[in-house]
Parts: structure tokens; C-alpha cells; sequence
């Protein structure tokens, strides 16, 4: 009895202990996860951090990098939380950052730039237009959360596949500046499998109808496809290993902390040869593709070899690039597990993550909670925590991947206490168009990191693709240090102000026509960004519209009178891209209106009506692809360009430039997920969206003049044979540069076509 009062005294003691120490911190949640989570941590020094971050602000504003003085000091971090202060007297030539990590110092360093001289670093152009003398500041600001994550497991091969290491550079410095301290590097990994398969005598042959192209590796690498787009050669393995270890070496010198890749199950068909007598399932059916790009196998998680497998890889992996203990691992993105039993489904998340202890015994596995949202009629609550809490507390990193819209972390009791990062999805396949819940994150970040037992651990950008209505990132981003949320109406003033440099009211107005509508999606239907112009050409096709379409032809006005009240915005290059932007979504929309113009002359036979709205939608084709021509971030050429260099020979060449104009276009051989990576890029629109819509047009006339059925079966068959699979074989070049004055184009299709569709408002 003795002994049990003693022990009872005990754990009544280490409870208090522990209820004290969560009402005294900002963030219970923190505290729970400190030791489970601790080992994911920067491992250079504060001096190596130091240096990282001085060449990143020499990166960024050259000579005047000499006015900043930088120390990284990790004693100034809050129960596991990022600090970073800033101080210039108005006396002082220098501002003095100090962070608690060479990402936080990054972060102060960024700050410091947006809200103290009005400048905007941003994906595509930059506005850094410093004051000679610059400001004076003191500010301490402490990160809300542990983790600020970035990336998606597809953005490796919607947006990055091509890049070298001059673009990857900038990019690390982007992360860095905007305080993400754990991200994905998911760059050489099937070099490493290369290796592994090797090991197990699997034949050349065997590897090469297993491995995807580079823009296909996502996919692959989920188990999804196999062998389309690939083979693999030498060359391409050996330039990404190199590439991965100049990424890993920035990340980690700045103090980002990457995200190594893991063995999730998937497995060449030639493991049956190999391994005859284990326990393969054929992975299910993914989007219509033929047995010959489908179906790996998926090795059971209950058989030995599985092990065996995931450690050999992790082994190789580790051995080459070095860890920082996380590992993300997807087993069933968008499959089901073959069966539903809970001892099963609580077995694979055992093995998968044994897999890793054995190889690092401080492994933490992060895994893509999409899984969840994607095949919700599987994953009932009761299975999604048989998975979930098959893995000790805190070893488990869960991604809510579409926090914004889906969040699952209600449904499942916050992961049934497993830590988790509140992520912003946003755009799927690196579409263009413009849309965001600006209310929503604004609102819900602080709503869900208060809740009672959350253990929510950080936040995050999950979007599939880049290179987008950045004005959503930059405002998620923020919510990694603010305490409450912004008044959004002031919030995108100040956006217009460091965007453009220039305090503007017709900006302003802008902007704000914009928060109002495209920026306040109210639905929880995932929003995919596929507009009329670049669907496949149907009578049956819906305008994605949920707002008022009129604000954004306001919009376009308030940006062309901005330019004519202070012309030194046509020389400014965020004005420029977002006013080619703008004039896009306009026309876009105004693309929707003809085409209820044509639907409606078909459906009424009506041949002179239908000739007069189909003339119309295409000119007002033929003018996107104008405006869009005026400013490289919009044009087909760059993409094709990058692939093209990354090859090692003519027929490598041949093959990158094939598989991404399909990714862009058709997604698979025969049209598997046509147009879901949809790009409103000019040469494309012009050589691809236009021929298809020309075709149609061609058909619908023909069948109401000589009175005959309209076969959309055929139809599209047709386009697919004469217009969209000729592309895509394509080896036609395009231009690499801009054509054409973006402020003069603008101006003169606004006057052209700014009363086409007066009334055509969608309100909802």
C-alpha cells in the first residue's frame, strides 16, 4: 500500500506538474510534442546560420547588404518556438537582427523589409525600392507555432521538375524569408531506388518500365503509375543527386529543416519474379490508366520484406544526403488499403514505421493526411485511428492537407492526439485563375490553434503548383507570427502599398474589389480552377463563378486608371504581371458569358446567331493570348525550354519536351486526367486551346446548317486525334521572352470589351 501511495504521489505530482507548465505556455500543444518532436531541428551551427543568412540578403538587395548586422543566437527560442528581434535607433547606420535560427534571423531580416520599408519579395517578381537612410525599427516577434512547412508532394513535379540550381537558390531564400523552417526534398530519390532494385538483381529492363518521367515522379512515387513517361537515364540520376545535395545544403545551412522521402509499400511487378512467394497486391486501378502504366505492386506491410525493403532504401537515402529524423511516407494516397479491418489497417502503420526506427531510431514519420478527406467513405473514424495511433504520440506528423476548406483534424479528434500542421491547399495541378478564402485563413489559423486538445504544431502551404495568386500565400504565411487576425481590408492596402511600391488609391480600390470577390470563396467544395477556356470543349460545361463577376471588370478599370495617375507603374514588374493577370481573369470571364452565347444559338438552331458568338469567343481568344504573350511569367516557352535542358541527349530531349506539354495538356496517354494541370499560358492558348474550341465551333455549325445530330462522343474523339494528341508529339519552339506592351494591350482590350457582358453577375 505504501509503494502504491508513493507511486500515486508521484503521478499526482508529475500531473501537476505537467497542468502547470500547459497554463503557463502559449501553446499546450508545444509542450506535448517538445520531446517527441525535438530531434526535427537544424543541426548547423549558429555560426554556419549566421554566414547562410548573410549570403541570402546579399542575394537579395546586393551592395546594401553591409546596413544589416545578423547574429543567430538559439537561446532566445520560446519552448521550442522561433524568436527573431530587430532593432536600428534612428542614429544607427545598421539594423541589428537576431534570430533563434538562421530561418528565424531570415524571417526578421523579411519583416523588416515588408512593414518597415515596403518592400515585397514574392514567387515571380520582387519590389525593392529601399529609402537611402533606412527606417528605424525595434520589434520582437515570436512564432506561433513550431513548424512553418511548405510543399505538397506533387509540387515536385507540377512546378520544381525542371528547375536548376539558380532557380532552386532563389527559391530557398524565399522559404527562408518567409520563416518555413521544414520542407520537402524530395529531389534523387529514385537514384537511390536505383541502387536498391540493383541490389535485389533486378534487371535494367525491369527498373525502366517502372520508373515515371521526372514530370510524372509524384505519382510514381505514390504508387499511382508506373513506367509512364520513363525510362530513366544515367545522366538524369547522377544530376539529381548532385542537385539534391546543393538543396540540402542550403536548407540545412539556413536552418531549414528537409523532409527526406521513405519506402511506402510501392514496388517494381518485377518483385514477383524475385520474391514469388510474398504477399503482393496489385494496387487498385488510379484514373483510368492501362495495365501497362497502372498498378504497381504493393508489398504487404505484414511480410518481413517489407522491412528489409524500406531499410535498405532508408540506409542508401541516409548514407547519402545525411537526416534530420522526418520522413513523409504516403502508402494509400487516393487507394484503399485492401482490407478495413483494424488490426490490418493498425499493422501497416506499425511495419511502415519499424521500417524507419530500424534505420533511425529518432524517426519521425510525417504523413499526408489527404488520404483522409480524399477516400473519406473508407476511413472512418475508427479505422483513420487505427492507423493514426499505431505509431507512438508525436513519432506521427500529420499534414491536414486543406485546412482552408476540408479540414479533417474535426472529424478525427485532432488526429486522435497525433501532432499536425494546419496546411492551406489552394490550387490544384499549378492552375491559373484567380481564387482564395482570404476570410477563412484569416480567421480559422487562430479559431483551430486555440481550440481545447488540439495538436495543432504548425502551419503550412500545400499548394500543387506555384506561380499563383501569391497574394493568398503571403497573407497565409503571416499567420505564423500574428496573435490575432488582420483586418483584411487594411491588410490588402498595405499588400498593394509593398507590392507595387507606391501608396495608390485606384490600387487600392483594386484590391480591394478583389478581396471581395475572387478572394472570398465561401464553399467547402474544392475549388479546382478549371475555366471554360481550357476544358475540353462540350455543350455541357458550367462557368465556375462564385462572385460577381463585375467586380473584377471594375477591378481591371481601377488598374489601368492606377497606371495613367502614376506612370512609372508601367515600368514596375509585379504591376505588370498582376495587371496581365487581372486582364487573363477578366477575359476569362468574359469567355464564359460567349459561351452561353453559343450554347444558347445552338440549342435555338439559330446559324448567323452562332456564327456571331463563336467569331466573338475566339477573338477574345486570339486577345488572352496578346496580353498573355506581354509578360514572361505567362508563357508556354520557359516550361518546354527547362525540360529541354535538362536532358543529356537528342532522344532524352525528345522525350522531356513530350511529357510536358501532356502534363499540361492531356495527363496521362490518352487523355487519363485531361486538363487538370491546366496552364492559361500564350503559345498554348494559341496552338492548343484555340484549335480545340475552332474545331467544335466547326462541328456545332455543320450540325445546325445541314440539320444533322451533334455526336460530342465523336466530337471529342476528333479533337483528341487532329488537335490535342499532335501537340503533345509536338516539337514546335516558342518564345522564351516577352511581346508586346502589357500596359498598351491591356488598355486597349479593356476598351474593347469592358461592356460585353454588363450583365452577366453570378451572385450566390
Amino acid at each position: 500500500m505504501a509503494k502504491q501511495a508513493g507511486t500515486m504521489c508521484t503521478i499526482m505530482c508529475q500531473n501537476y506538474f505537467i497542468y502547470f507548465m500547459v497554463v503557463l505556455s502559449a501553446s499546450a500543444s508545444e509542450l506535448v510534442f517538445q520531446e517527441s518532436l525535438s530531434k526535427i531541428r537544424t543541426y548547423s551551427n549558429a555560426s554556419t546560420q549566421e554566414e547562410a543568412v548573410k549570403g541570402l540578403i546579399q542575394r537579395v538587395i546586393g551592395d546594401r547588404a553591409s546596413e544589416f548586422s545578423i547574429m543567430v543566437n538559439p537561446e532566445i527560442q520560446r519552448e521550442g518556438a522561433d524568436v527573431f528581434k530587430i532593432y536600428k535607433s534612428e542614429n544607427d547606420s545598421i539594423v541589428e537582427i537576431e534570430g533563434s535560427s538562421g530561418v528565424a534571423a531570415a524571417w526578421g531580416f523579411h519583416h523588416y523589409l515588408k512593414y518597415f520599408c515596403n518592400c515585397h519579395i514574392s514567387w515571380d517578381d520582387n519590389q525593392l525600392n529601399l529609402s537611402s537612410v533606412l527606417p528605424p525599427a525595434n520589434v520582437q516577434k515570436v512564432a506561433k507555432d513550431r513548424f512553418r512547412y511548405y510543399q505538397n508532394v506533387c509540387t515536385t513535379s507540377y512546378s520544381f521538375v525542371w528547375w536548376d540550381w539558380k532557380q532552386w537558390e532563389r527559391h530557398i531564400d524565399w522559404m527562408a524569408l518567409n520563416g518555413i523552417n521544414l520542407a520537402l526534398a524530395f529531389n534523387g530519390q529514385e537514384a537511390i531506388w536505383q541502387r536498391v532494385y540493383a541490389r535485389l538483381n533486378m534487371t535494367t529492363g525491369e527498373i525502366d518500365e517502372h520508373f515515371t518521367g521526372p514530370a510524372f515522379f509524384a505519382w510514381g512515387r505514390m504508387g499511382n503509375i508506373r513506367g509512364w513517361g520513363g525510362p530513366l537515364s544515367v545522366s538524369w540520376h547522377d544530376q539529381s543527386l548532385a542537385l539534391q545535395k546543393l538543396i540540402l545544403d542550403r536548407m540545412r545551412s539556413l536552418g531549414i529543416v528537409p523532409v527526406l522521402p521513405a519506402f511506402a509499400g510501392h514496388v517494381p511487378r518485377a518483385f514477383k519474379r524475385l520474391f514469388p512467394d510474398t504477399n503482393l497486391t496489385l494496387a487498385s486501378k488510379w484514373n483510368g490508366f492501362e495495365d501497362k502504366y497502372c498498378c504497381p505492386y504493393l508489398l504487404s506491410p505484414q511480410e518481413p520484406l517489407f522491412k528489409q525493403i524500406g531499410s535498405m532504401f532508408l540506409e542508401e537515402m541516409v548514407s547519402e544526403f545525411g537526416t534530420n529524423h522526418i520522413y513523409n511516407c504516403d502508402t494509400f494516397n487516393e487507394m484503399s488499403p485492401s482490407s478495413g479491418d483494424l488490426d490490418f489497417l493498425r499493422s501497416i502503420g506499425e511495419s511502415i514505421f519499424q521500417s524507419l526506427t530500424q534505420v533511425d531510431q529518432d524517426a519521425v514519420w510525417m504523413l499526408q493526411g489527404w488520404l483522409f478527406f480524399n477516400q473519406i467513405s473508407f476511413w472512418s473514424k475508427e479505422r483513420a485511428q487505427a492507423l493514426l495511433t499505431s505509431v507512438p504520440k508525436g513519432k506521427m506528423l500529420v499534414l491536414d492537407l486543406m485546412s482552408e476548406l476540408q479540414p479533417q483534424f474535426e472529424r478525427l479528434d485532432s488526429y486522435f492526439g497525433q501532432p499536425f500542421i494546419w496546411c492551406m491547399l489552394h490550387n490544384f495541378g499549378g492552375t491559373l485563375g484567380m481564387h482564395g478564402t482570404a476570410k477563412r485563413v484569416n480567421e480559422n489559423v487562430f479559431r483551430d490553434r486555440s481550440a481545447p486538445n488540439t495538436s495543432m504544431v504548425g502551419i503550412g502551404l500545400t499548394m500543387e503548383g506555384i506561380n499563383q495568386n501569391y497574394v493568398m500565400y503571403d497573407l497565409m504565411m503571416e499567420m505564423g507570427w500574428r496573435e490575432e487576425p488582420s483586418d483584411l481590408s487594411q491588410w490588402f492596402r498595405n499588400y498593394s502599398t509593398r507590392r507595387y511600391g507606391q501608396d495608390n488609391i485606384h490600387l487600392s480600390n483594386m484590391w480591394q474589389l478583389l478581396k471581395d470577390s475572387v478572394y472570398d470563396y465561401k464553399f467547402i467544395v474544392q475549388q479546382h480552377g478549371r475555366y471554360i477556356v481550357v476544358r475540353n470543349p462540350s455543350l455541357r460545361l458550367i462557368p465556375d463563378v462564385w462572385y460577381n463577376a463585375s467586380d473584377v471588370m471594375k477591378a481591371w478599370g481601377q488598374a489601368l486608371l492606377a497606371v495613367n495617375s502614376s506612370p512609372s507603374l508601367a515600368t514596375t514588374k509585379t504591376f505588370r504581371h498582376d495587371l496581365v493577370d487581372l486582364t487573363r481573369q477578366a477575359l476569362q470571364l468574359q469567355i464564359d458569358f460567349m459561351y452561353q452565347q453559343v450554347v444558347r444559338a445552338f440549342l435555338q438552331k439559330d446559324a448567323a446567331y452562332l456564327s456571331n458568338s463563336t467569331n466573338t469567343f475566339l477573338e477574345i481568344m486570339a486577345d488572352m493570348e496578346t496580353i498573355l504573350a506581354s509578360n514572361k511569367w505567362f508563357l508556354l516557352g520557359p516550361w518546354l525550354q527547362s525540360a529541354k535542358l535538362r536532358a543529356s541527349s537528342p532522344q532524352e530531349k525528345k522525350q522531356f519536351e513530350y511529357i510536358a506539354r501532356n502534363q499540361i495538356t492531356l495527363w496521362g496517354p490518352t487523355g487519363q486526367i485531361r486538363d487538370y494541370a491546366c496552364k492559361q499560358w500564350a503559345y498554348l492558348m494559341s496552338n492548343y486551346y484555340t484549335p480545340r474550341w475552332e474545331f467544335f465551333f466547326k462541328e456545332l455549325m455543320s450540325s445546325v446548317v445541314n440539320k444533322t445530330p451533334f455526336n460530342q462522343r465523336n466530337v471529342s474523339a476528333a479533337i483528341f486525334t487532329e488537335v490535342e494528341q499532335p501537340f503533345t508529339f509536338g516539337t514546335d519552339l516558342y518564345p522564351t521572352f516577352e511581346i508586346g506592351d502589357s500596359v498598351e494591350i491591356s488598355t486597349q482590350l479593356h476598351k474593347k470589351w469592358r461592356h460585353l457582358a454588363d450583365n452577366y453577375i453570378y451572385s450566390n
